[in-house]
Order: structure tokens, then sequence, then C-alpha cells
């Protein structure tokens, strides 16, 4: 009697690294593909820019250190053409101002070298999970003229749709989660990129000034900043 093989599982997403060091780029390749993601690497930023328009990933892990492009350059230029896939930056740099600026570039998450595999998993799963988070519960927020849908990720300010980048998406969703609440720039930032940046709060501050933008250019302002504590979702005074 034959026994038919266990139907392989189909890929939980798909990942590119980008890294030009070969030990770490086949390292995070057999991992990432023992935990069923579907990968492809690239060792430099033209290569990396390439690969994300033909192999499409669900999340990019990009290494800061590149013999051509820079991974700031990369994720500079990805998203200068509206590219919103994930990135969660690889790099050697620690300092707070390599992190802030990584991530105002349109960044994720960022893991300093060296990590655990183990680490850097969770991360990844953690990146993607926010990336398609409906958050359970109702599909649409509302709070005054301002309307989420998460099932088509499409935003609406008085019945007019703002184009809204996923970090700016994910900041808004948690504001709109918690409509009038004050919440400390340490709860954003750990909600919005689950991430502790020790009090720096800079990135937070560009992208709550991204999306005011946006949201202003239709109505009045609706994200209001309690000085030295955070920022709250509040209507206009009637």
């Amino acid at each position: 009697m034959r026994v038919n093989a266990a139907p392989e599982k189909p890929a939980v997403g798909k990942v590119l690294v980008v890294d030009d060091e070969p030990n770490i780029a086949d390292v995070l390749s057999i991992a990432l593909r023992f935990n069923n993601y579907e990968v492809e690497t690239a060792a430099d930023g033209q290569g990396a820019l390439q690969a994300v328009t033909e192999f499409r990933p669900d999340l990019v892990l990009l290494d800061v250190m590149l013999p051509d492009l820079d991974g700031f350059e990369v994720a500079k230029r990805m998203r200068e053409r509206a590219d919103d896939t994930p990135i969660l930056f690889l790099t050697a740099r620690d300092t707070t101002e390599d992190k802030v600026r990584g991530l105002t570039l349109g960044g994720d998450d960022y893991v300093t070298k060296p990590f655990s595999v183990e680490e850097l998993l969770a991360r990844v799963a953690s990146v993607l999970r926010r990336f398609g988070n409906a958050g359970g519960g109702e599909s649409v927020l509302r709070f005054g003229d301002l309307e989420l849908d998460d099932d088509t990720r499409e935003v609406f300010r008085d019945g007019a749709l703002i184009d809204l980048t996923d970090t700016e998406y994910r900041l808004l969703r948690y504001l709109m989660s918690h409509p009038r609440r004050v919440l400390t720039r340490a709860q954003i930032l750990d909600h919005v990129w689950d991430y502790d940046f020790g009090g720096d709060a800079r990135v937070l501050e560009t992208y709550v000034s991204y999306l005011r933008k946006k949201l202003e250019a239709r109505g009045p302002r609706l994200i209001h900043t309690v000085r030295g504590v955070g920022y709250a979702l509040r209507l206009p005074p009637a």
C-alpha cells in the first residue's frame, strides 16, 4: 500500500532578504524557509529594488550597509514610488539617530546586529501581523466625519478618500480605536511600531505631522497634542 506524502503547507508570507554578507543571507533564508516563508535574496541596493518589483514580497529584511545604495536610500526610493511594503532594517549601527532616521523613512522595525535568529523571526511575524491586522471586532471605525475600513484599508474624510502609507494607517487606526483618550507617546510607539525608543519620540512626531497634513486638507484638526503626555483624537468645538 503506497502512502502519499503529506502535502506541503502553503507559504505564510514572502520575504526578501537584502544583505551583502552571504553567510547572513544564507542563515536567514534557511531559517525563514524552515518556518514556511517564501524567500528571495539580493546582495545590493539596486538588486533589492529590482527584486521588490519582480518578487513582490510581503516584507523586506533590509541591511543598512550595502555596497551601492545603502538601506536608507533603498527605503526612500521604495516610498517615493508609493511602495508601502513593510521594511525591517538590519544593521550594526545602533544609535537612536539611525533608528529614528530609518523608521522616519518608512521602516517598520529595526534589528541591531548581532541578533538571534529567534528574535528576528519574532520580529518578522510581528511586522507581518501588524501589516495585515484587522484588529478584530468591527471592520469599520468612525469618528466624526472620519471613516476607516479595515477590510479595504481605506480611509475617508467627509466622503473623500485619504491616501495613507501603512505606518500612517496604523497610527490613525490606533488613535481611532481609542477616541478622546489621551495616549502617551510610549503607548503609541509600542502599539504602532512595536519598538522601544527609550523616550525618543521624534519618529512619532514626524508621522503625526504627516497624518495631520493629510487629514486637515479635508477638515479641522482632529489629532490634538496633550503637552508633556502624548496625543488624543478629539472632535473640534461645536
